[in-house]
């Protein structure tokens, strides 16, 4: 008889990364074979602004990433409700010299 279960992967969550890391707005750049998505924590009244986190990704993850994302978005509106979306004016970014969109 033969098993066609697939092999588990274990995920280990060590504390400091279970607690997580607070940010306000993501700057996406991309290459050819990479997405770079950086996080970061903006506070009222204060001109500048820390990358907490930054996660680089190949463009298929980025694109599962990105699936992941709108799948969880939609089962969250239809257990809360629509999320609303407020407009707020752009922040003028200056990231190393590059532009990038949130």
């Amino acid at each position: 008889m033969e098993d066609n279960k697939e092999p588990q992967l274990n995920i280990e969550l060590d504390q400091e990364v279970a607690e997580g890391v607070y940010s306000n707005l993501a700057v996406i750049n991309h290459s050819v074979s990479e997405f770079i998505v950086d996080f970061v924590r903006i506070l009222p009244g204060v001109p500048k602004a820390k990358v907490k986190s930054r996660i680089i990704l190949t463009p298929q993850h980025a694109k599962r990433l990105a699936k992941a994302l709108s799948d969880n978005v939609h089962k969250f509106e239809q257990a809360h409700g629509e999320i609303k979306d407020y407009e707020q004016p752009p922040i003028p970014l200056n990231f190393g010299g590059t532009t990038g969109e949130a």
